[in-house]
């Protein structure tokens, strides 16, 4: 079961925690930033806020902001704020087109928890931090498919543990070196603003991010109240609310309910109330949300209430910021037709795999096979699996290899398994193979052993990509098993758990089926109820 991080302390330096429900009457304070626990419960894991804003960006992406009128384009324009793409040295090159001439796109979506406004201020609450520089609480990656047929969202909590990149902020040309060690992934929209958490993401993933769209507090509650209203369901009567003022003050009877405003706010923060009170609880009524939110705009597509999309698309066009590539109604208009032309059912979503590294995570093998499916546009629900074309060829490296004798590489025995010790002298044999072949500077890394399920040659930068490939190719090594990674500082080359034994290695055959760890939910489940923890229901 994917797990996320134990309820800690606020990530700002010098911000102390807030009791739950400081400054309003959502779940604003404490769960956000981390307040007080109720006595004699298990110390509850930390808010993932998973789908928070994000449920009404893609509100915004799916109804086509443009429908508001002409008449409005350039004030909606105006309200867009727009911000660089990328402010990261190395670059993601574009998917190669498929045999139809599509690609796919991959849109970052963004919640910022600033309090850079007295609105922003007492929906988050925690006075001590207005105008401190926000964090990125939400970061969840939007894959729509290249023949446009599904779409794959995976979300990652906000205390991932990631080597944040060095960014140079455009307005003033600050550079930010890159993170000593790892920090939190919610720290990159700091180092220059959005374009740095994009290539925090491009760096751990290699997966090339499209555009992004960020949302603050305020266009939650602005937003949700513009929509009208989205069903949610709860299978007992809850009050999320203890005797210490814990919870996010949602209140509602057994049964089915639309929510809006404050109120969809408080169901999106609730954890006290919903099953163990985790938040994995908590991400699980994120999820429900979306969905029924994706199902409810497709269903009211052709609003014919002037008043209602006029509003929307004012509330919309004011909460967002994007990168240059939307920074139009007409833009975001024409990704809407896009992202409308996914039924609900070929929505899947789903959050990154992780491990608790103390109080934080950090990603699991199971992690970089999402990210994999993700790269290479393989469906998350597993639907396209029979009509699946051949992989298309990889995008040629900006950087070519160099002479095979001039190739350093490192070779690491990760032959150990859970239940088997590694394989004795793998690393000295598959280096021995490269100098045979002409890699002169190939030499056996006995002091790392690591653990691989499969073969892989890892490289720190976009520099050595080609040599990396060079590698690859000259063991029959796939070149899907060539990963860019800062945890290397040269092109090294894992021998997996899939090599064994032997000179010739055979690559196994893909397992494209998603992680159960990634807690995959269809869109189309119109069923799904959050169960009530009896300790918060009431008569």
């Amino acid at each position: 079961m994917t797990r996320s991080i134990v309820q800690g302390e606020d990530t700002r330096q010098g911000a102390p925690d807030a009791p739950e429900g400081a400054g309003s009457a959502v779940d604003g304070a404490g769960d956000a930033d981390g307040g007080g626990e109720a006595p004699g419960r298990r110390r509850p894991r930390r808010g993932r806020r998973a789908l928070r804003w994000t449920a009404v960006t893609l509100a915004v992406l799916i109804t086509g902001t443009a429908a508001a009128g002409y008449l409005y384009y350039e004030h909606l324009n105006d309200n867009i704020k727009k911000d660089a793409l990328n402010l990261g040295d190395h670059k993601v090159a574009a998917p190669t087109p498929n045999a139809a001439g599509q690609t796919p796109l991959n849109i970052l979506v963004i919640g910022s928890d600033a309090r850079d406004s007295e609105e922003n201020q007492q929906l988050g609450g925690a006075r001590e931090t207005f105008g401190a520089t926000p964090l990125a609480d939400v970061q969840m990656l939007v894959h729509l498919s290249a023949d446009r047929s599904n779409m794959s969202v995976v979300s990652m909590p906000r205390d991932t543990l990631v080597k944040i990149p060095k960014c140079t902020d455009p307005d003033d040309g600050k550079v930010y070196p890159a993170s000593e060690g790892r920090t939190m992934t919610n720290q990159s929209l700091g180092h220059g603003g959005p374009g740095c958490t994009v290539a925090t993401w491009q760096e751990l993933t290699g997966i090339h991010i499209d555009h992004f769209v960020m949302v603050d507090f305020a266009g939650v509650v602005a937003m949700a109240d513009a929509v009208g209203g989205v069903p949610v369901c709860v299978d007992a009567n809850i009050h999320s609310r203890d005797a210490e003022g814990h919870g996010s003050g949602l209140k509602l009877e057994k049964g089915t309910h639309p929510v809006k405003g404050e109120q969809a706010l408080q169901w999106l923060r609730t954890r006290y109330g919903f099953e163990d009170g985790s938040d994995l609880a908590r991400a699980k009524a994120q999820h429900m949300y979306l969905n029924s939110l994706v199902r409810t705009l497709r269903e009211n597509a052709t609003l014919s209430n002037p008043n209602r999309l006029r509003r929307l698309a004012e509330e919309a066009t004011r909460a967002l910021t994007v990168d240059p590539g939307l920074d139009t109604v007409k833009k975001l208009y024409d990704l809407s037709n896009e992202l409308r032309k996914v039924e609900p059912e070929r929505i899947t979503m789903t959050t990154m795999p992780n491990r608790y590294v103390g109080a934080r995570v950090e990603p699991t093998e199971d992690a970089e096979q999402l990210f994999r499916l993700v790269r290479e546009d393989i469906a998350l629900d597993g639907k396209d699996a029979k009509k699946k074309e051949p992989a298309p060829k990889t995008t040629a490296p900006t950087d070519p290899a160099a002479p095979d004798e001039e190739i350093a590489v490192q070779v690491r025995n990760g032959t150990r398994t859970d239940s088997t010790a590694a394989a004795r002298g793998r690393a000295n044999t598959v280096a021995g193979l490269l100098v045979e072949q002409g890699f002169d500077r190939a030499v056996a890394d006995p002091s790392v052993l690591p653990s691989e399920d499969r073969t892989v040659v890892r490289y720190p930068s976009a520099d050595l990509e080609g040599d990396a490939r060079r590698v690859a190719e000259s063991l029959g090594i796939p070149a899907g098993s060539v990963q860019r990674s800062t945890d290397v500082s040269g092109v090294t080359l894992i021998v997996g758990a899939d090599w064994r034994e032997g000179t010739a290695y055979r690559a196994p055959e893909s397992d494209d089926t998603t992680p159960e760890s990634a807690e995959a939910l269809n869109g189309a489940d119109d069923s799904a109820c959050m169960h009530v923890n009896p300790a918060f229901s009431w008569s």
